[in-house]
This record gives structure tokens, C-alpha cells and sequence, in this order.
């Protein structure tokens, strides 16, 4: 008789990281896990694809301690995500901040996972910007956001690795980093009034680190399967790209000369972009600690871990005419 397969319960089966995960799981016929998709709706498209192709799906919400217990209950493991930019009732949003809500939602999955006995829970994470944000007198260099933090989606998450450590639940925090996708959700060219197209970005010269949403879950996966792995920071991505050579790929990809043009921090900040304040500090952040940053995502270690790596030509060669329409 065959041993049966270890659960992992997925927090946000049905969204980008851990859908990844959850269809990296799905597709690994003969490996050691079987899939229980947590989702607040289970009626939903994405949740009911997941029930036919071999899912167990059940309803949990992160703002429900109880729900995320009685889900993680008998699972071997627990991948856990937060959505900083999640849609949100007026309600919700007046009563808290997002970086609150974040860490809310975190310490509701610790106490759970440690309630459950789960052996292996791996936290979606990213660093604490504060430090490196700083000048040398202390003080911070971008302007301070959702109270003491200069980049909250990344701050908070980092805040909330020692709720899992505090409760003492077996945790690898993984930490991510900026998705391909956002080339697709207004990051990519644009056609600029002469006809050209531009790549604009707040980088200057620095090494961006980028990773296409599917391949965190499936790296998790990998990580996953080896649980020496558990109490360790493990930090991917697929690709360390310059602006003008991510410039170079599009114009690869697309057959189509792609000017890379780096706009200054401050007018990215005025220029009305989603969360401008915010992602322009993000990319302060990328700039100031480019080498740091890049150099704790080896590559060559994430693709031991999931050896379908995409890199980022291999990503445009699918995606690159979606950016540009």
C-alpha cells in the first residue's frame, strides 16, 4: 500500500503566489503532497477549476483565526501569503491600514499553523526597507508612509517574521521580489507621442531582481521537500536585469526597437501612477540596495529548487505582446 501524501494547505490558492503552488502541486502526479486550496470563496471560478482538477477546497478567511485553523487541521504544511493590495470594503480600509491588516492576518496564520501541528510552514515574506532607508544622521530618505514605514508592503511583511518565530511554528521564509507581471499592469513600454516606444522606470543603472508569480509557488514547492530548509531565509528571484538590458529583452521580444528612459524618484512620485508614493520608494530601495539585494537571490540556488526557472526572456517570449497593444 502506497503512503498516503502529505497535505499542504495554500493560503490564496486561487491568486498568483499561490496559485503557482497550487497548480505546481496538482501537476506533480507521482510527488509526496496532495493540495488543499484554502480560499474565502469556494463558488468561485478559480476555486471550483481547482476542485475538478483534484483539489481538496475549503473556505477559510485570514481575518478568521478559526476558519485558518480548522483548515490547516491534519495538513502536513501550510504555504502562507498576505495581499497588501487586496480590494477592500470603506469599512475595512477606515479602520485599519493595509500594513496592519497584513500583520493581522499573519498572526492569525501563526497561531493557527502552531494550534494545527503543521511541520512546515513557508511565509511569503520580503525585507525591512527602514534601515537601508536611511541617511546617515538616521533619518529616513523618502517620505514615511502608513506611519513609520517607507515601504509598508515590504515592512510589514518583514515585521510579521517574528510572529511565526514567536509562536514557534517550523517556518522558511521566503522572501520574494518584483513580479514580471507588472509589466503588465502599467510597468511595461508605452508608446510615447512620436510613435516609440519607452520603458520607463525609477532605477537608474541598478540591477532590478524579478520572477514571474508562478514560479514563487512552484519554488515553494521545492522548498517544500526539503525541510532542512525549515528556521532559514530562503530569497528568490528569476532574473537580475539592469533597466536598459530589460529595455534590450522587449526589443528582442517584441521586434521592436524599446528605449529605456530612468525617470527620477520624485517624478515618479507626481506622476499619478497606482501607489506612486509607495512604489517609488520601492524602488529607491532597489537602487540603494541593489547589490545586496540581488546577491541574496542566487539564481542558480532557486533553479535547484524549481529547475523550470522562468528567466525574464523566457517570460517575454510568452507575454511581451500582452504588454504592448
Amino acid at each position: 500500500m502506497s503512503e498516503a501524501k502529505k497535505i499542504i494547505a495554500v493560503v490564496g490558492a486561487t491568486g498568483s503566489q499561490g496559485g503557482g503552488l497550487a497548480r505546481a502541486i496538482l501537476a506533480d502526479h507521482d510527488g509526496p503532497f496532495a493540495l488543499r486550496a484554502l480560499t474565502r470563496d469556494v463558488g468561485s471560478p478559480g476555486a471550483r477549476r481547482l476542485a475538478d482538477a483534484g483539489a481538496e477546497v475549503v473556505a477559510a478567511d485570514l481575518d478568521d483565526e478559526r476558519s485558518v485553523r480548522s483548515a490547516f487541521e491534519g495538513a502536513y504544511g501550510a504555504f502562507v501569503v498576505t495581499n497588501f493590495w487586496a480590494p477592500r470594503p470603506e469599512w475595512d480600509v477606515r479602520r485599519r491600514s493595509a500594513a496592519r491588516m497584513e500583520q493581522e492576518q499573519a498572526g492569525n496564520a501563526a497561531r493557527a499553523a502552531r494550534a494545527a501541528g503543521l511541520r512546515h510552514v513557508i511565509w511569503s515574506t520580503l525585507e525591512d526597507t527602514r534601515e537601508t532607508l536611511r541617511d546617515a544622521a538616521g533619518q529616513p530618505e523618502v517620505p514615511v508612509l502608513e506611519g513609520d514605514y517607507t515601504v509598508p508592503h515590504f515592512d510589514a511583511k518583514a515585521e510579521a517574521d517574528r510572529l511565526f518565530t514567536a509562536e514557534g511554528v517550523p517556518t522558511t521564509f521566503l522572501r520574494t521580489t518584483f513580479f514580471y507581471e507588472a509589466f503588465l499592469r502599467g510597468m511595461g513600454p508605452v508608446r510615447a507621442e512620436d510613435g516609440t516606444l519607452v520603458l520607463t522606470l525609477p532605477m537608474a543603472d541598478a540591477r532590478l531582481a524579478g520572477i514571474a508569480s508562478d514560479d514563487i509557488g512552484r519554488t515553494a514547492l521545492g522548498v517544500f521537500r526539503h525541510p532542512e530548509l525549515i528556521g532559514r531565509t530562503v530569497s528568490i528571484a528569476g532574473s537580475h536585469h539592469t533597466g536598459a538590458e530589460i529595455a534590450g529583452l522587449f526589443t528582442a521580444a517584441l521586434g521592436e526597437q524599446v528605449h529605456y528612459r530612468p525617470a527620477g524618484l520624485d517624478e515618479y512620485r507626481a506622476s499619478g501612477a497606482f501607489a506612486a508614493d509607495e512604489v517609488a520608494n520601492m524602488f529607491a530601495y532597489y537602487v540603494k540596495a541593489a547589490d545586496v539585494f540581488t546577491g541574496d537571490r542566487d539564481l542558480d540556488a532557486v533553479r535547484a529548487l524549481n529547475p523550470g526557472l522562468q528567466s525574464l526572456p523566457e517570460w517575454l517570449a510568452r507575454h511581451a505582446k500582452e504588454v504592448v497593444q
